[in-house]
């Protein structure tokens, strides 16, 4: 939350390499207005909503999106409303969609303040804890390929183009 996914995702959409990309960005503005719980309030069902958008991206071919599979996990493993058996079943359904992503990019935190989009929380333990079951969900079911950025959106996309 509140790292610069989206921002990495927009700056890398005006790149060349990238111009004809399909680019999808954060919704949870819209998905909230619909009445869906965001962030501790998460439920199973809009846990799916979000999963079933992270799937419908990946039906299409070059796409930059902001979101993965592995952020729905992160907040379907943090909200308080799911039970544990109901999270592991679904970090496992949803993490046999894993290998269509051709590349995961993992946006480290480190540097980065926490900023009020008035939709997110801006509890910044929260964001610790959500990072953490990312990093430990990418760790235990690896993405094909993975590429760590943080520093500035030059930085990261450089990190990002020296890899690919």
């Amino acid at each position: 939350m509140s790292v610069g996914k989206t921002t990495l995702v927009k700056a890398m959409s005006e790149l060349e390499q990238f111009k004809d990309y399909y680019v999808a960005t954060e919704r949870s503005k819209y998905l909230r207005d619909l009445g869906i719980p965001l962030n501790t309030d998460s439920t199973l069902a809009g846990q799916f909503v979000f999963l079933a958008e992270r799937a419908s991206e990946l039906l299409r071919e070059n796409v930059l999106t902001d979101r993965t599979i592995w952020d729905v996990c992160a907040f379907t493993l943090g909200a308080q409303s799911i039970d544990q058996f109901d999270k592991r079943s679904f970090v496992e359904a949803a993490m046999t969609l894993r290998n269509r992503y051709d590349l995961v990019v993992y946006v480290s935190p480190n540097g980065v303040e926490m900023e009020d989009n008035g939709v997110r929380t801006t509890d910044l333990e929260y964001r610790a804890k959500i990072d953490e079951v990312i990093k430990l969900s990418l760790a235990e079911f690896s993405p094909s390929k993975l590429i760590t950025v943080e520093g500035t959106t030059e930085q990261r996309i450089a990190t990002i183009l020296q890899n690919i």
